[in-house]
């Protein structure tokens, strides 16, 4: 089966490099290191461990998890490696003082995977989240790295597309040293799907363990100056195609309440930056564009974010926050860092990304999830309306986040016998590893 589906991987490889090209006219990040994608790359002068985070949440939450393992491994070179050229730079912004060497994932492809494994030598694997690769997985078997699935989360929605290749699917996972998964619904899919029973632990999610950096409140401050001033402010952040439509409907509403509120718009895939503003323009929509660095007007409705790594910033500016990808059916993105900064959030009804997040957070009363513009345009009237709710709702939201942390402890509990393990690779000393 595995020979089946690298045959059509093959097959598939062309159009998806295509794309990558492709992809790179609008944001020029993808044609850098496009070898890494075949595999290539610089050698690693030991034996590393290797920690892979498809996008730029993942890395976000990688951090911290990254000074525990050089704070436990610190002869270890540590490679992460990403899928999106957001994630690659995100991680060498984020990682650069930890000198981590931050690189591509190879294609999933016997060959490419065979080089990469040359290059980066890796003496312990950790996979973030949902990222099932056969031929990555087979190869750590076949070179006996442990492979451990950090912090991993399987949707339902996921876990049906995955059943439709099992058997590929459940070798693979039979790879896996071991499945720290995030919640016990997440461990129970991954058992359904292969995961060994007693190698599939439940650790929690390692993206509550991101710390807000200390400058962030700072920098929206003076975001919140330069822009919005004395004026009620909402971001509506990681926004896809079909939801800025609900967004800007429902911004209407806003200001048909609150006739001074700014929108600041943040869509999730540069790409999209142009095409965005081209909408907007075409709508009569008196707006701003973040890349032109110009101070805003009374008259703006709406501040377009286009340019990359600032959300957070733009989250700590507003007054109430709309997460994306959740009006449409993409799954909702990252909720925790809004909560971190204590903000009020609205969310759609899409959060299969992220549902234990999302379950946490509604308990406590510390998020509203509206189904529709016309919603969405009520709860941030009636939050623009009142701080002390939104002082409320956000002080909740804060405490669920720092009620969840310790699943980066947990995690490195169970990896400490493997990275004190001989090394693999024939080397007892395991690699300077402490």
């Amino acid at each position: 089966m595995r020979r089946l589906y690298s045959a059509f991987a093959y097959a598939l490889a062309p159009l998806y490099c295509g794309a990558l090209l492709w992809r790179g006219l609008e944001e020029r990040g993808y044609w850098g290191h496009f070898g890494e994608r075949l595999g290539l790359g610089a050698t690693v002068g030991a034996r590393s461990v290797w920690i892979h985070a498809a996008s730029v949440g993942e890395v976000q939450a990688s951090a911290a998890l990254v000074q525990q393992l050089q704070r436990c491994a610190p002869g270890a070179p540590l490679v992460l490696t990403t899928s999106t050229a957001a994630g690659a730079a995100r991680g060498r912004a984020l990682l650069r003082e930890q000198r981590v060497d931050v690189r591509y994932v190879p294609l999933d492809l016997p060959g490419s995977v065979r080089r990469f494994f040359d290059r980066v030598t890796p003496r312990l694997a950790l996979v973030l989240e949902t990222e099932l690769w056969p031929n990555l997985y087979h190869e750590c078997g076949r070179r006996g790295v442990p492979l451990v699935l950090a912090s991993a989360r399987l949707s339902e929605r996921s876990a049906r597309r995955y059943r439709w290749m099992r058997g590929v699917f459940a070798r693979a996972l039979s790879q896996c040293t071991l499945v720290a998964a995030q919640a016990e619904a997440d461990a129970a899919r991954f058992r359904a799907l292969g995961a060994a029973p007693e190698r599939t632990r439940v650790v929690g999610n390692i993206k509550f363990d991101f710390r807000m950096p200390a400058e962030a409140l700072a920098r929206g401050r003076a975001i919140r100056d330069h822009y919005g001033g004395g004026r009620p402010v909402w971001v509506a952040g990681s926004t896809h195609a079909g939801e800025e439509e609900m967004v800007l409907a429902a911004h209407r509403r806003v200001r048909s309440a609150h006739g001074q509120a700014l929108l600041m718009l943040a869509p999730r895939h540069a790409p999209r930056f142009g095409d965005v503003a081209a909408w907007l323009e075409q709508r009569g929509v008196r707006f701003a564009r973040r890349s032109r660095e110009g101070a805003v007007d009374p008259q703006t409705e709406v501040l377009l974010i286009d340019t990359l790594g600032e959300l957070i910033d733009f989250y700590a500016a507003a007054d109430v926050v709309f997460v994306g990808g959740s009006l449409v059916p993409i799954g909702g993105h990252n909720l925790l860092e809004p909560a971190a900064l204590a903000r009020a959030i609205v969310t759609g009804p899409h959060q299969f990304n992220a549902a234990e997040i999302a379950r946490l957070l509604t308990e406590r009363s510390a998020i509203a999830t509206v189904q529709n513009a016309r919603e969405l345009a009520a709860q941030v009237a009636e939050w623009l309306a009142s701080p002390a709710t939104r002082t409320s709702i956000g002080a909740r939201a804060r405490a669920v986040v720092e009620e969840n942390r310790g699943a980066v402890a947990r995690l490195m509990e169970l990896l400490a016998p493997l990275l004190r393990a001989p090394d693999p690779q024939g080397h007892p000393d395991g690699g300077g590893y402490g």
